[in-house]
C-alpha cells in the first residue's frame, strides 16, 4: 500500500507543530494580556462573551463566543489528544509497559504533588478546595514552544520525555474532568451518548473507513455529552478511541488509516488556530488594579506554588528516584540539570489549567480571575526558570553523537525506538 505522508514520521511532525504552535500560543496569551489592560479591554470582553445563540442546554443558557471556544472547539482539541493517546498506546512510545513506566510515574507524581501543595495553601479556605486540580496539568504546546527557543541545546531525549509525560498527564486531566468536574447527570442523555459511542465502535468492527461519517457521529456524541452533564469535551477523547487505526510500526503513516488521516488533518488546525484562540479568549486578565493582597491570596498563591514548586519536585524527584532504584534508565544524552530544567517547564500549566479553572469555579467570575492570575504567575515563573536552566546547563559529553542518532531514528521510525532496543528486538 502506498503511503501519503512519507518520509516524515508523525512524531517529528508532532514535535515541530507543537513547538511552532506553542510559540503562537505564547504570542496569543501576551496579546490577550495587552488588550485586556488597554483601552480595548471593554471591546475584548464584550466580544468574548457576545451571545450568539442558540440555547443548546438549559445548564449553559444561550451560547456565547466563549462557550463555543471552551465547550465546542476544545472538544476538537480533546479529540486530537485522544488520537495521540491511542496512537502512542497501540503503536508508539507507550506501546509496552517498560516504556510506560517512567512517564506514568513522572506524570502521576507531577499531578499529585502540585495538588497537595495547592491544598496546603488554599484547601482550608471555604469554597477553594475544588480548585485542587488546576495546577496538576502541563501545557505541552507552551512547553514545547519554550524548548524550541533553545534549538539544539535541548536534547531530543528531553523533548520525547516531555511529550510522553504530557500525554499521560492529559489522560489524568481527562479523568479528573470526567470524575470531579461533572454536574448533575442526565441519565437519558448519558445513555444516548453510550449508544452513539457503541455505534462508532461497531462501525470500526465492520471496517467502515469514512471519516465524514465518524465526524458526524462525533458531533452527535458531543451534543449528547453536553446534555448529560459530563463535560462535553470528554466526547473528543471517547470518539478518538473508536476511530479505526492501521498499525504501521517502523514506517510512515498509512494513507488508508482513518486515525492517521484525521490526526494529520487536525494537527495544524489545533496547533495554529484552536489552542491560540483558546489562549487569547482565556488569558486576558486585567492586572492594572492588582494589589499585593490579591496576588498573595490563597487561591492564586496555591496555584502558582503548585505549578512552579510542585511540578519540579514531583517530576524531577520521581525520575531521580526511579533511576536510583533501578525502576527506569536515565535519559540518554541529557544531564541531571537538564532533566531538572524540563521538570520545571512541566510547571507551565496554561491551557489545561485555565480550562480546569473555569470548571472548578463555575459562575464565580472573581475566583476564576484569581485562578487565572495564579496560573499566569506559576506558568511564567516555570517557563523563565526552566528556560534559564536549560540555556546555561552544560551539555552532556555525548550530546552530539546522541542527537545525530536520535534525528536519524525519528526520521526513519515513527516509533523512535532506541538503538539498544532495536538491537534487542533483532536478537
Amino acid at each position: 500500500m502506498t503511503r501519503s505522508f512519507p518520509p516524515r514520521s508523525a512524531l517529528r511532525e508532532f514535535l515541530e507543530s507543537e513547538s511552532a504552535g506553542g510559540m503562537l500560543l505564547i504570542f496569543a496569551a501576551i496579546l490577550a494580556m495587552i488588550v485586556a489592560n488597554s483601552p480595548l479591554a471593554a471591546l475584548y470582553h464584550d466580544a468574548i462573551h457576545a451571545v450568539t445563540g442558540p440555547v443548546l442546554t438549559d445548564k449553559l443558557g444561550p451560547m456565547t463566543v466563549h462557550l463555543w471556544i471552551n465547550d465546542g472547539l476544545m472538544a476538537i482539541f480533546f479529540l486530537l489528544v485522544g488520537l495521540e493517546i491511542k496512537r502512542e498506546f497501540v503503536d508508539g512510545r507507550l506501546a509496552s509497559w517498560d516504556r510506560r513506566r517512567l512517564p506514568f510515574i513522572a506524570a502521576a507524581a507531577g499531578m499529585a504533588v502540585p495538588a497537595a501543595i495547592y491544598m496546603g495553601f488554599a484547601g482550608g479556605n471555604p469554597g477553594l478546595a475544588q480548585g485542587w486540580a488546576i495546577p496538576a496539568a502541563t501545557d505541552i504546546a507552551f512547553a514545547m514552544g519554550v524548548l524550541a527557543l533553545l534549538g539544539k541545546r535541548a536534547p531530543t531525549s528531553l523533548k520525547l520525555f516531555l511529550v510522553t509525560v504530557a500525554i499521560v498527564d492529559d489522560m489524568g486531566a481527562v479523568a479528573i474532568i470526567a470524575l470531579f468536574y461533572t454536574a448533575k447527570i442526565n441519565l437519558l442523555a448519558l445513555a444516548a451518548a453510550a449508544v452513539i459511542l457503541g455505534l462508532m465502535f461497531a462501525m470500526g468492527r465492520m471496517r467502515v473507513r469514512s471519516l465524514p461519517l465518524y465526524l458526524l457521529m462525533f458531533a452527535l456524541l458531543w451534543y449528547a455529552m453536553l446534555l448529560s452533564g459530563v463535560h462535553a469535551t470528554i466526547a473528543g477523547v471517547l470518539a478518538a478511541m473508536a476511530i479505526p487505526f492501521d498499525r504501521t510500526p517502523g514506517a510512515p503513516d498509512s494513507e488508508t488509516s482513518p486515525l492517521h488521516r484525521l490526526e494529520h488533518g487536525l494537527h495544524p488546525w489545533v496547533a495554529f488556530a484552536i489552542v491560540p484562540l483558546f489562549g487569547f479568549a482565556n488569558a486576558g486578565v486585567d492586572v492594572s488594579g492588582l494589589t499585593a493582597e490579591q496576588i498573595f491570596a490563597p487561591l492564586p498563591l496555591g496555584i502558582a506554588a503548585g505549578l512552579f514548586i510542585g511540578k519540579q519536585i514531583g517530576i524531577f524527584g520521581s525520575v531521580w528516584l526511579s533511576v536510583k532504584l533501578g525502576i527506569a534508565g536515565r535519559l540518554r544524552g541529557a544531564t541531571w540539570l537538564q532533566v531538572y530544567g524540563v521538570a520545571m517547564l512541566c510547571g507551565i500549566g496554561f491551557t489545561m489549567s485555565l480550562f480546569i479553572g473555569g470548571l472548578a469555579f463555575p459562575g464565580d467570575a472573581l475566583l476564576v480571575e484569581e485562578a487565572k492570575i495564579g496560573i499566569l504567575m506559576g506558568s511564567l515563573a516555570a517557563a523563565l526558570a526552566g528556560f534559564a536552566v536549560l540555556r546555561f546547563a552544560p551539555p552532556h559529553p555525548e550530546h552530539g553523537a546522541v542527537e545525530s542518532a536520535s534525528d536519524a531514528e525519528i526520521a526513519a521510525d515513527g516509533d523512535v525506538r532506541d538503538t539498544s532496543e532495536k538491537r534487542a528486538m533483532a536478537d
